[in-house]
């Protein structure tokens, strides 16, 4: 009889027995065929507690003792700790329990987020899943569930493997740096106050690290890094943010020389930052010396800079704005 016939296992039989067949995995020895077998069947009666099938709904109370099971065996820990050894399909399984059980909610508590914050090192080992190119992608998906959920959001962003961002946006595999991109400017724009905050907690760290972004060789990374950094600084959010960005001679120098990259892209996402800093009517005096010494040429170079643009009638607004407040500046009197 199989094993999940029409009696289904309960709960914590499933539990137990995928949590049996999982030990048997780790070891890596004669009998894993088997146990991948029962890993595979496991995962799938688990996925139809927690989904229901097309002609039934979920059960309310074996979901829950289902979550309960989880969260007491420490399954939901050796799934991610050993997610590279459960195959192509079981990968798949695993991610839609995790993010299903995570967006659990019993009145307006949300149970997974607890267990969670409870345990961090969950978020970690997601984390540390871009290094392992079989699991890199499954990782991402369930970091960027994590994410939506501020109290998660905020133990990675004030942890200090957040800086590991930095490398995993830089992988050679493009995929992969893709993914780890998009969980990066998750974690930076999705929930504004605390971003906010942490950004001007940790001002020169990060955006030490940023800036290598924006002179990588990668032209994926230049690019991205560019838009999410013009995202940020746009913010009314990180006001305070923007004010000290833009009043640092070396942010609007390595901008002028992004808008004269290769790349008309990158010039154009150069152009969103460089803007900044000419439009604000609270100049810090360097930022204007450094306009002023560059008067004639930047009046000269904005004049024909991406002329091709011509259906974009907000850049020729904005290009044009630029030219005449730089026309405009005046040299200070001593």
């Amino acid at each position: 009889m199989p094993l999940f016939s029409k009696s289904h296992k309960n709960p914590a039989e499933i539990v137990k027995i995928l949590k049996d067949n999982m030990a048997v995995l780790e070891k890596q020895d004669r009998k894993t065929d088997k146990a991948s077998e029962e890993v595979s069947k496991s995962l799938q009666a688990m996925k139809e507690i927690l989904c229901g099938t097309s002609d039934k709904e979920p059960p309310t109370e074996a979901v829950a003792q289902l979550a309960q099971e989880l969260y007491n065996s420490g399954l939901l820990v050796t799934l991610i700790a050993n997610l590279q050894l459960i195959d192509f399909e079981g990968k798949k399984d695993v991610t839609q329990i995790f993010n299903n059980i995570l967006r659990r909610q019993i009145g307006t508590r949300s149970p997974t987020v607890e267990y969670i914050s409870a345990h961090p090192h969950i978020l970690f080992m997601l984390l540390k899943g871009y290094e392992t190119p079989q699991i890199a992608l499954r990782c991402g998906i369930m970091l960027r569930e994590c994410i939506r959920h501020e109290p998660l959001a905020k133990i990675i962003l004030f942890s200090n493997q957040f800086r590991d961002f930095f490398k995993y946006v830089e992988l050679s595999t493009f995929d992969i740096a893709s993914d780890a991109f998009a969980t990066f400017k998750d974690l930076l724009t999705r929930h504004k106050v605390l971003v906010a905050d942490f950004l001007e907690q940790n001002y020169d760290p990060i955006f030490g690290d940023y800036e290598k972004l924006l002179q990588s060789e990668n032209y994926v990374t230049k690019r991205q890094s560019l838009k999410l950094l013009g995202e940020l600084i746009l913010d009314r959010h990180n006001f305070a943010i923007m004010t000290k960005y833009i009043s640092k001679p070396e942010n609007l120098k390595l901008m002028m020389n992004l808008l004269r990259d290769k790349s008309p892209n990158i010039q154009f996402e150069a152009f969103h930052v460089f803007k900044v800093f000419v439009a604000s009517p609270h100049k810090a005096q360097p930022i204007v010396e450094i306009l002023l010494k560059n008067q004639p040429k930047l009046i000269e170079f904005l004049s024909s800079f991406q002329k091709e643009r011509t259906d974009d009638e907000q850049f020729t607004d904005e290009k044009n704005y630029l030219i005449k407040q730089i026309r405009d500046l005046k040299k200070t009197a001593p």
